[in-house]
């Protein structure tokens, strides 16, 4: 098993990987459950299709430990960060009279981990939650660091709150039944740790990538671990993200978060697909200001394309001009005034942010990427 602190002052927490957690969860989870002692029921909240793969293992494995679940489903997709299922997950929550001592379980992406982690953050001014992240995307990256919101009609994460998790349990087992689409765009998060920390490891992917899509064990769990570990540091250094330290882990995206919103936030373009995407484009914007080559900035587009994501943004057959994504970008959490951070590389595993980027030459840009 690989347990990887987040050392945050006043509550640090794990992140526990290893094949077959999912299975122990009431031995893993134990001191979570222990509130629920003398036969309250443990709140878990789901979406449809995790739901229907996991709740009986759970259920099971629960009921040996002297534990009950009650479920709480949610239909898949991003539709379910939305006031509506935030606020009928809050009510149930009460209903069942959760206490600030108690845990709510998130197993399933990180749609799931998002709803459940705002809904902890504002129920009882706080309770706590555990993540059980069961995608690729969700484990290397939304389950861990606290990031917690809701979509609304301006945009995507815009509503939410720092809420970190009191632990979080990755078993790599569950990716068995992940669709390779979704797969691919989880990959894409790992590939962000290599191209903007960590140039050994974007070596290694650049080798081994197909073992880690093809779900070896062993390059699975190097990827994922090697890929929290990162995240964490980041994490441990700047949690709220009031220094460049913890943007880093946004590389690609700005880029990315344009498309979605120009695809509709919908199964079109997932979110990992858009990061992908974005960071392609991150590397070409940043060979066309002269800070890495163009031949780094091949490499980055060739390690996307070699996972069987879109590193064209012609191939996405977009209906826009690169000012209409610069307009989504306008609209981006991270826009301070009048202007927009850019994440881009200084050199393959080095990123940094640019404060300097003028959204005309940024328009120009995806007009040449988009073949206008």
């Amino acid at each position: 098993m690989a347990v990887i602190p987040v050392a945050l002052a006043g509550r640090a927490y794990d992140v526990m990987i290893e094949e077959g957690l999912l299975a122990r969860l009431g031995e893993a989870a134990a001191p979570f459950l222990a509130s629920y002692a003398g036969g309250r029921k443990v709140p878990f909240v789901a979406d449809a299709n995790t739901y229907r793969l996991y709740h009986a293992a759970v259920d099971a494995d629960l009921a040996a430990c002297g534990f009950a679940a009650e479920w709480f489903v949610v239909e898949p997709g991003e539709n379910a960060k939305s006031w509506r299922v935030l606020e009928q997950l809050t009510d149930w929550l009460l209903a069942l009279g959760v206490t600030r001592k108690d845990h709510v379980f998130a197993l399933g992406g990180g749609v799931v981990g998002d709803l459940v982690g705002f809904a902890c953050a504002i129920t009882k001014r706080g309770c706590g939650f555990v993540q059980l992240p069961t995608t690729l995307l969700a484990q290397v990256d939304s389950s861990v660091g606290g990031k917690t919101a809701i979509n609304t009609g301006a945009g995507k994460n815009l509503i939410g709150a720092f809420h970190q998790p009191s632990l979080v349990l990755i078993d790599p087992l569950v990716l068995g039944t992940l669709p390779d689409r979704e797969m691919r765009a989880g990959y894409a998060e790992v590939l962000k740790y290599g191209l903007l920390g960590d140039a050994a490891f974007f070596a290694w992917l650049e080798a081994n990538g197909d073992k880690v899509l093809a779900r070896e064990p062993a390059a699975l769990e190097h990827a994922i671990a090697t890929s929290i570990a990162m995240k964490a540091r980041i994490v441990a250094e700047d949690e709220r993200e009031t220094m460049d330290r913890r943007a880093l882990l946004n590389l690609g995206h700005t880029f990315g978060h344009a498309l979605e919103a120009e695809t509709g936030f919908s199964d079109r373009l997932l979110h990992g697909e858009a990061v992908a995407m974005g960071m392609v484009l991150a590397a070409r914007y940043s060979a066309r200001r002269g800070e890495i080559s163009h031949e780094d900035a091949d490499r980055a587009t060739r390690a996307v394309a070699a996972a069987g994501l879109s590193a064209s943004l012609t191939a996405l057959g977009l209906a826009c001009d690169g000012a209409a994504l610069v307009d989504h970008m306008r609209h981006d959490k991270k826009a301070e005034g009048t202007t927009l951070p850019f994440l881009l590389l200084r050199q393959l595993g080095e990123a940094y942010v640019a404060r300097d980027v003028d959204l005309a030459d940024i328009a120009a840009f995806l007009d040449g990427e988009l073949g206008q």
